[in-house]
């Protein structure tokens, strides 16, 4: 008969005696051993370097009695200190914290901060405690006072030199920003941009990457109407020349963290294009009208103006109908109606006056190039910059929030305070030239635009860094060379459709199925770590999953930083078994992403969750680091509940394997064509004289 569920087999060990391998419920096994006075002050500890708690039973800790102790009546100032030490160590595991914060010790750490009588070593053990007990999202952050939310500014500026307490002091108002409006206009009062600025320039990585994010929290928080205005500010204070020269250009990698802040920066910069894309043109408007008339003026200032004598008005309009035709307007009488679409609605006009202005040589060459060709080969300016312009706001997301996983952040976008302009000049220009190159008529637009995107989408993923150089990449792709790599790919790719392929590809699919299953599930036996996200990102917290190799277990724990290698089994404190999985589901039906909060609904992270749903309310969440990742995640939990593997990754490892398969299959095969039909079966012989009788 097997043991009761909450017996478990474990060794205790207690200072001064004999470790002892026994069979526990929790707590009050240890009695009968040691003889403990006052047992239901006692907790297991697990014996590794995390030191947390095992029971849940925590409701009488000694410790914690201890620490408060200490840090409201001792004089010692060491002995405060190690007290200190300990619940910043301790402080992470959340069942300590629950009750830490149950005997009000919140309120302690703050009115110690707020009395501002502790320097050194002793703040920041205070701090770094605050910010491990914040994150168990236990408390509220609106319950903090004015004069905390000043102290902790204070220390920005005031220990610039202690890169602990700065890191700390960064981190605590990123989490007030993030997580209570109240406290953005309490924050966004007390810290300046000229205040963070500093920061920035110096050589600490860890501390540059706090900054940003507390950059990046004011930058997402702020109303509409603030935005453009901090924006304003940021430029005015040179952000984007000191981070490309002390963060991107400095002699060392950006990890990680830093890559992330840099994407978000670089989302919410070009975000603040988006009043622009989804406002429509007024066809009434003068002043927009006008716009319209500069492009006009720029583009044919030479040719000269009729009088305004009286019969001349006629002339005037058909003249100008015949400019905007050579402007490569859709709408010739009234080019303000092509602006009436949204997105770009605009900010395409806005793109084509930049052009105009700051690159006036380039924009007259090709309207007038355009306008003397036949009007069949003519590539219309006009339509091609709003749907350029349109391309250009898809590929880069604009108005869409920034994911919480991307690390995706383009150097280039850095170099120049007009960078989407300049994109656009750069790109409006490449769209010209591979117009000419494929000797396209106005009925292949579409087929132009989609090759003017890949190659985009190429030179992008080379991440340029500058736009010169992005330029350049621009200029190895032409349309030649795009054909060169479709048609490569296209080899690569090749899909034999005759039906004794298709045959033998049926035959052979069920073995590699259960290649890419046993793979799946071998991916899932190494495990993976994942990050514990929340509203603030960036805390250095894991945890680790992985299947036992008897596919019986799921087994699963906290780690206190991302693994080198494989965490063993033993390390990990949770289990599930596989037998009370009741379902696997993602994105918006997780109930992880079902939760309030503009950072919870980024559609990337949807794309990334999955949860296992076990018994009738148990789950267990996941936000997987990559694609892949959660390809695997969700195929492998998927094979061990015996059902189909259906992601992408799957589909593509099975053409791949498929192919290599049956090309290996057919090697000797090569060159020679195959029937569709099998051949004919031969007449008989006439005689059997060549048969050979071995008895």
């Amino acid at each position: 008969m097997p043991p009761p569920a909450d017996i478990v087999k474990v060794a205790i060990e207690w200072p001064g005696a004999f470790p002892k391998l026994m069979e526990i419920d929790q707590v009050s096994a240890c009695v009968p051993v040691w003889s403990l006075a006052n047992h239901d002050q006692f907790a297991l500890q697990h014996a590794d370097s995390s030191n947390f708690y095992i029971t849940e039973k925590v409701g009488k800790f000694c410790f914690v009695d201890f620490v408060l102790c200490v840090l409201i009546q001792s004089s010692s100032m060491d002995a405060k200190l190690e007290a200190l030490k300990d619940l910043a160590n301790y402080s992470r595991d959340v069942t300590f914290a629950q009750e830490f914060i149950n005997l009000d010790g919140i309120s302690l750490l703050t009115q110690m901060v707020e009395s501002g009588t502790d320097f050194g070593d002793m703040l920041s053990f205070t701090l770094t405690a605050f910010v491990e007990l914040m994150d168990h999202g236990i408390v509220s952050w609106d319950t903090f006072s004015v004069a905390f939310i000043k102290k902790i500014a204070s220390y920005v500026n005031k220990f610039a030199s202690d890169i602990s307490i700065l890191q700390r002091s960064l981190a605590i108002l990123e989490s007030m920003v993030l997580n209570s409006h109240d406290l953005y206009q309490k924050v966004a009062q007390e810290i300046t941009i000229g205040q963070l600025i500093p920061h920035l320039q110096g050589t600490d990585q860890e501390i540059q990457t706090y900054t940003i994010a507390v950059i990046n929290a004011l930058f997402l928080k702020a109303p509409d109407d603030k935005r453009q205005e901090m924006a304003n500010i940021l430029a005015q204070k040179q952000l984007r020349s000191i981070i490309l020269t002390h963060v991107i250009r400095a002699q060392r990698a950006i990890n990680n963290e830093m890559a992330h802040q840099l994407y978000v920066l670089q989302v919410l910069t070009f975000n603040l294009l988006e009043d622009r894309m989804m406002t429509k043109m007024d066809p009434q408007d003068q002043a927009q009208r006008d716009i319209i008339f500069e492009l006009r003026r720029i583009a044919f200032d030479a040719e000269s103006e009729p009088n305004n004598s009286s019969g001349s008005m006629e002339k005037r309009k058909s003249m100008y109908t015949r400019d905007y035709k050579k402007l490569g307007f859709i709408n010739h009488v009234n080019p303000a109606l092509d602006f009436t679409q949204t997105p770009p609605g605009m900010l395409a006009l806005d793109n084509m006056l930049y052009f105009a202005k700051h690159h006036q040589d380039a924009y007259i060459r090709i309207v007038l190039e355009n306008s003397s060709r036949e009007d069949k080969h003519e590539c219309p300016f006009g339509r091609s910059s709003i749907e350029l312009t349109k391309m250009l706001c898809e590929i880069l997301k604009v108005g869409e929030l920034p994911s919480e996983t991307c690390n995706d952040f383009h150097p280039m976008f850095f170099t120049h305070d007009r960078s989407f302009e300049e994109f656009f000049c750069i790109c409006i220009q490449l769209l010209n030239k591979t117009w000419k190159e494929m000797r396209a008529t106005s009925e292949d637009f579409n087929k132009v635009m989609q090759v003017v995107k890949e190659q985009i989408m190429r030179a992008l993923t080379t991440k340029p860094s500058s736009l010169d150089q992005f330029k350049s990449k621009l200029q190895n792709l032409s349309y030649t060379e795009i054909l060169k790599i479709r048609q490569s790919e296209r080899m690569n790719q090749e899909d034999f459709q005759s039906r004794p392929i298709l045959e033998l590809k049926e035959k052979i699919q069920p073995e590699i199925l259960e290649l890419i299953k046993q793979q799946r599930l071998n991916r899932l036996v190494e495990g993976t770590c994942f990050r514990k996200l929340n509203s603030r990102r960036r805390q250095d917290k894991f945890w680790y999953c992985r299947l036992s190799p008897n596919h019986k277990v799921l087994h699963y724990g906290d780690l206190e930083e991302s693994p080198q290698g494989e965490v063993p089994h033993d390390s990990l404190q949770d289990k599930l078994p596989v037998a009370d999985i009741k379902a696997v589901v993602t994105g918006k039906d997780c109930p992880h992403m079902k939760e309030k909060g503009a950072l919870k609904q980024n559609k990337e992270v949807l794309e990334l969750a999955f949860s296992i749903l076990y018994d009738s309310s148990g789950q267990l969440n996941f936000i997987a680091p990559d694609k892949h990742e959660y390809c695997v995640w969700t195929d492998g939990l998927n094979a061990l509940l015996g059902k189909d593997m259906l992601s992408d990754l799957t589909r593509n490892d099975l053409d791949t394997l498929l192919s290599m398969e049956i090309k290996l299959r057919l090697l000797d095969l090569e060159n020679i064509q195959i029937p569709d039909a099998p051949p004919p079966i031969p007449k008989e012989p006439s005689n059997y004289d060549f048969v050979y009788d071995c008895n």
